[in-house]
């Protein structure tokens, strides 16, 4: 089983600052991402799980711009079920619009910018991981998609 402790719980919430306090994240609690999980949510298992892979298998990324990408990675900030997203392929052009949102507000690391511009890869054919951060968000975006796709009503479990 998957299980943070409680002081990676609070090296977690250090890394990440006021990011999930700010009015933008707060509208990503209204927009459901997979099943009935919010994007709010989505990206808070993928901070998690991310954050997990990276320490319990000594992958080498950075903490800092690995949560800090991992939770800005799907900041598009409208509701892609409900006609929020004015084009049919929302899976391939979010990224690029996250990316916009989140360079609007916040300054960003290289490794940032990367994570959250290629995590749909391979779906985004030339947006490829770069770096560690990118490989292991991107990975852990596909766990906590398929989770909640599946089961429809939980987050993943960590």
């Amino acid at each position: 089983m998957i299980k943070l402790t409680r002081q990676e719980q609070l090296d977690i919430k250090r890394l990440l600052q006021r990011l999930p306090s700010t009015e933008e994240a707060g509208r990503m609690k209204r927009y459901i991402q997979h099943g009935r999980i919010s994007t709010y949510d989505h990206v808070l298992s993928v901070v998690r799980l991310s954050y997990y892979l990276n320490r319990h298998f000594h992958l080498g990324a950075r903490d800092a711009e690995l949560v800090r990408g991992a939770f800005l990675h799907d900041f598009y900030l409208y509701d892609w079920h409900e006609g929020g997203y004015p084009g049919r392929l929302h899976g391939l052009h979010h990224p690029a619009i996250a990316l916009e949102n989140a360079m609007r507000l916040y300054p960003l690391t290289d490794v940032e910018q990367n994570i959250i511009e290629s995590h749909m890869w391979p779906l985004t054919l030339r947006k490829i991981p770069r770096c560690r951060a990118a490989w292991i968000v991107c990975v852990a975006d596909k766990i906590c998609s398929a989770y909640e796709t599946v089961v429809r009503n939980k987050s993943f479990p960590l």
